[in-house]
């Protein structure tokens, strides 16, 4: 975000007697905003930076979403060319518990450019900026079918071995598992984009196990079918599928002392998952064992909200917490047993509001090196996207100053690791990478969805 002027005729001037006309319009600089630090004055607003983005789209499904999750499509396992197509589901937070519903969509037309992050010849930056102004913005088309849900959606997930398997879960206290086969299909087949009514279907499975409603729940990445749901009353069931249902196992999980607010099973290791609470505990627990979780770590002050463990670097589990902190631990040096701690990897307290969402950025098919970059969300209505493997470079600093021949009118004060800041969404619930487009974030918000593709996140594909 920029700040600029909403009318410059409105702005006050500071000019010294004899330097100008006392009308003349002040010409000021965009200058970068920076949330909980700059202030708004009078008559002025922030402006995107288009510049910022190689794509960049906003739309809405109805009611709000607290949740969704990307579809894994046939389309192609790493996509880099415009346009592009998404498939999703998402759970609506409706006025009234009987209007909710789960959204199955399909967003195609998502147009973008791409931009280079260092331009080496001089003449390349007219260039590109011409080419830019040449293109015409294209509107993405969005295809939308409901499904009735009762109550509010806290948390929804596809299964990514069958993506047509869905499971959410609701306040009401009830885990379900939904095929919407035939919506994905309709939609893969149907190019019209109309108003579209809400269907009633029944779902595979209704569990109603749980003592409390929740929010907790993951799918196994190793184990087709393999499921996890955590409740508000620090419960944990798993979920084994067998002959075309599930089977939910009577006792659950317990080892914190609150509410189980995330789960993430091991990216590596089919027995093992994490789970976080409002306790302000990580636990690591094994499927074979329990009585109690195998190792438990504290390191938040607060309520532990989220967190996403590396899919290729397995020893890397990121979280979350309420006072708005987000770290990164290194579970090799995690010791059996309670309240251990672990020498972390990285730790920020960026942040002014709690933290919503992180997940790290997806492994794809080209890539064979393990990603360090991570994109967060917050009550502060800021996405961040961070490298952790970056490092302040005073030479290189003042080399791309010297290159770019202009001052870069940036804070002086911001972590190096800080890639990217993405605003303008209001109460930021949930974010994710698209797995099968480097470069993708999608989030969610209460005022809507925006797809987001920042013009410096390079990724590393295949010549």
């Amino acid at each position: 975000m920029v700040r600029s002027l909403k009318n410059p005729k409105k702005a006050k001037t500071n000019n010294k007697k004899g330097e100008g006309s006392s009308d003349s319009v002040p010409s000021l600089a965009a200058k970068v905003w920076q949330p909980g630090v700059d202030e708004l004055e009078e008559g002025e607003e922030l402006q995107c930076d288009p510049s910022a983005y190689n794509s960049l789209h906003a739309f809405h499904i109805g009611w709000p979403c607290m949740s969704f999750d990307v579809v894994r499509d046939s389309l192609g396992l790493v996509r880099t060319e415009f346009p592009h197509t998404v498939y999703c589901v998402a759970g609506t937070q409706a006025e009234k518990s009987s209007w909710n519903s789960i959204g199955i969509f399909k967003l195609s037309n998502v147009s973008g450019k791409m931009r280079d992050l260092v331009l080496s010849d001089e003449n390349s930056d007219m260039d590109s900026e011409s080419s830019d102004s040449d293109e015409e913005e294209v509107e993405a088309v969005l295809q939308l079918r409901k499904v009735s849900h009762e109550g509010c959606v806290n948390r929804i997930r596809a299964m990514a071995q069958n993506p047509n398997i869905v499971a959410s879960w609701a306040d009401t206290g009830h885990v379900q598992v939904w095929d919407f086969s035939s919506h994905l299909n309709a939609l893969a087949e149907s190019e019209s984009h109309g108003a579209c009514a809400v269907s009633s279907q029944s779902p595979l499975v209704k569990f109603g196990g749980h003592k409390d409603e929740g929010y907790a729940i993951d799918w196994s990445p190793l184990e087709p079918g393999r499921l996890l749901s955590g409740d508000c009353k620090n419960c944990i069931y798993l979920w084994e599928p067998t002959s075309g249902t599930w089977n939910i196992d009577s006792n659950p999980f317990i080892g914190h002392t609150a509410s189980v607010e995330d789960l993430q099973w091991s990216p590596i290791d089919p027995f093992r998952f994490a789970s976080c609470s409002v306790d302000g505990t990580i636990a690591l627990w094994d499927t074979r064992e329990r009585n109690s979780p195998s190792s438990t770590i504290k390191t938040h002050k607060a309520d532990v909200n989220v967190i996403s463990w590396n899919k290729l670097a397995s020893n890397m589990l990121a979280s979350g917490s309420d006072d708005g902190t987000f770290c990164v631990h290194d579970i090799r040096f995690v010791k059996e047993g309670r309240d251990t701690t672990v020498d972390l990897v990285a730790y920020f307290e960026y942040h002014k509001q709690p933290i919503t969402s992180i997940e790290w950025s997806p492994p794809h098919a080209a890539s064979r090196e393990a990603s360090s970059i991570v994109a967060v969300s917050s009550s502060d209505n800021q996405l961040t996207i961070w490298d952790l493997s970056l490092e302040r470079d005073e030479e290189e600093e003042a080399e791309f100053k010297a290159k770019m021949k202009e001052q870069v009118n940036a804070p002086t004060d911001l972590p190096p690791q800080l890639l990217f800041v993405h605003q303008g969404q209001k109460d930021l619930k949930e974010l994710h990478w698209h797995p099968q487009i480097p470069g993708m974030v999608i989030s969610t918000a209460a005022d809507g969805f925006n797809i987001l593709m920042p013009s410096n996140i390079e990724n590393a594909l295949p010549a």
